[in-house]
């Protein structure tokens, strides 16, 4: 893995611009080139008209042009494939660069405020952890690192992804491919309405019918035969009437089950060359390997399987051709290519999903070893199989802060501390903390290296409150929004893996002997129940709460100082609760007038 992966991909950008250079040149001369073939055929025409010259020589010029039609078509593809490669580039370097702010997907159709974290640690929307992480172009990529992200995974399946990201790491090409291969994905696969054509119901039934209508056609080819032998119109009529009969039966089931084809045929075409290209890897990490053979169906690559879908398709376009739809109609074309779709569903249908599947988890693992590439200092969490909860780290660190702004702290809930209650002025770095910590455990438990020079942790279930609203839609004030989550972060802490509770500014919206009393009554029960976490608070006399919870709980604090009229903090964790409060002085600061 390279130490500085920003060379690299400035190297690659370069190349990359100029093959796109070129081929935009040459996509230009080959416009230049069709234009003045047809100028020619257009005078050889009108030479023609005029008696000047044969008509024959059209050909010259037509070859050419279908010849220059071809060639075109590649250059084209070659340039938006470079093009995309070039977007693939930039975006890692703004990654690198702490400017990826503007790129990407920010997930925001994944916000959802009941979820016991996902909003209060920024996972989703514009400057989230998952627009930091996504390389994914299919929404089955999005839906599975967004699963990820929100539901902590055991210690096996932790060890399990941390092999596969580790192998994929050094896979750039393949990161490249990926991302240049789906470049349409994203705007035209709907993965829901796919795999629901793909499982549904079947419209031609019964299937026997199927024989029934290669039977018509070969009673209708015998009726005209024997007409023409016996010389008699009436055996031919009497078949024609039959399989005209016959057809109208089938008319309206053909046409739902040829015009769905042809919707999402199109859909599934488009991921054929992603599957193509995850079809050529071999890989060595058992998750991945199993990945992989998801793919194949009874031996078939899905790619194939696909690609006979679309020939159905394709072979339905021949019914629009005038000369071909009389004897489209004759040998019940539709009908039968209507049956070979539906027994294509019957057999793939199910997989489709499957193959959705296994994309997603393979773009998922691609989008953690990118991260793990670009951030070659950020190591993966040692991972404690014990049932207690542990969290420890050192110089743990925000990873959506830029590097240049980010301050570092030791984070560890040694025993019997495992409380941390953080008290300290506004602005002073409180509520990040508590980010830095949840944000990094979900890094960790989703497969990914966190930003932290060493991090041991158990698999833990998460809470927080950072980001309670209140709700005028639902009647519901912030005060009790806050004791509803709380009270689901209590039954949380009786589930089958230990609490970490992120907790700012607990029962801020009460006067301060209730949220005394209720802070140290609910943060009890926690403890009692074998979490860990942490608490902030402005309010000094709120830091009583360590010493009424016991040798669990600690406090530490935050500095700040005032320096030629501007308030400084250092954002460094200190022992201790704080001993004075900014806020009148921060008032006075900005020119309120408070005596």
């Amino acid at each position: 893995m390279a130490d500085d992966p920003a060379p690299e991909y400035r190297r690659r950008l370069e190349q990359r611009q100029r093959t796109h250079a070129a081929l935009r040149r040459t996509d230009a001369r080959l416009s230049a080139a069709r234009l003045t073939t047809f100028a020619v055929a257009a005078v050889i025409f009108a030479a023609g008209v005029m008696a000047i010259s044969s008509y024959w020589w059209l050909i010259v010029p037509a070859a050419a042009f279908i010849v220059l039609l071809v060639v075109h078509e590649r250059v084209i593809r070659d340039r938006d494939i470079a093009a995309s490669a070039i977007v693939f580039y930039e975006r890692g370097l703004a990654r690198i660069e702490d400017r990826w702010h503007d790129t990407g997907e920010s997930g925001e159709r994944f916000r959802d405020d009941r979820h016991l974290y996902a909003n209060d640690l920024d996972l989703f929307g514009r400057g989230s952890l998952f627009q930091l992480l996504s390389l994914a172009r299919t929404r089955a990529g999005e839906d599975t690192l967004a699963s990820w992200l929100k539901r902590p995974a055991s210690v096996e399946e932790i060890r399990q992804r941390q092999d596969a990201v580790r192998e994929l790491t050094a896979a750039l090409d393949l990161r490249e491919a990926l991302s240049v291969a789906g470049a349409s994905v994203r705007t035209s696969v709907e993965t829901e309405s796919l795999t629901g054509w793909a499982e549904g119901g079947h419209w031609l039934r019964p299937v026997w019918m199927r024989h029934v209508a290669t039977f018509s056609t070969a009673v209708l080819f015998a009726g005209v035969l024997f007409s023409a032998v016996a010389r008699t119109a009436v055996p031919a009529a009497v078949a024609l009437i039959g399989q005209i009969l016959f057809a109208g039966a089938l008319a309206l089931p053909t046409l739902r089950v040829l015009r769905s084809a042809e919707d999402h045929g199109r859909d599934l075409d488009v991921l054929r060359q992603v599957l193509k290209r995850l079809e050529s890897e071999q890989f060595t990490t058992p998750r991945l390997a199993s990945l992989r053979r998801q793919l194949d169906t009874n031996g078939t690559p899905a790619s194939t399987s696909i690609r006979r879908l679309r020939r159905l398709i394709d072979m339905n376009e021949w019914q629009r051709n005038i000369l071909f739809a009389p004897v489209g109609a004759i040998l019940l074309w539709g009908p039968q290519l209507a049956w070979a779709i539906d027994a294509w569903r019957r057999r793939h249908g199910r997989e489709v999903r499957q193959w959705l599947l296994a994309i997603g988890e393979l773009e998922t693992f691609a989008s953690l070893a990118a991260y793990r590439y670009e951030h070659p200092a950020d190591p993966f969490p040692e991972l404690d199989s014990s049932e207690s909860a542990v969290f420890d780290a050192s110089d743990v660190g925000h990873p959506l802060i830029p590097s240049a702004r980010m301050i570092r702290n030791d984070v560890s809930f040694t025993p019997p501390a495992r409380l941390f209650v953080v008290s300290g002025s506004n602005m002073s770095g409180k509520s990040t903390l508590l980010r830095t910590v949840g944000v990094n455990a979900v890094l960790a438990m989703a497969g990914a290296p966190v930003r932290a020079a060493r991090l041991r942790l158990s698999t833990l279930s998460l809470g927080a409150t950072l980001r309670i609203q209140d709700s005028l839609l639902e009647g519901r004030s912030r005060f009790y929004a806050e004791i509803t989550r709380i009270r689901e972060l209590t039954d949380a802490a009786l589930g089958g893996r230990p609490l970490l509770f992120l907790l700012d500014e607990l029962f801020h919206g009460t006067n301060s002997h209730d949220r005394l009393t209720g802070a140290a009554g609910v943060l009890s029960v926690l403890l009692e129940r074998g979490a860990i976490g942490l608490v902030t608070t402005h309010d000094l006399a709120l830091t009583a709460m360590a010493d009424e919870i016991g040798p669990a709980a600690v406090n530490v604090h935050f500095d700040d100082w005032f320096d030629g009229g501007e308030i400084r903090f250092d954002y460094r964790m200190k022992p201790g609760p704080v001993t004075r409060s900014n806020a009148i002085a921060l008032m006075r600061a900005v020119g309120l007038n408070v005596g």
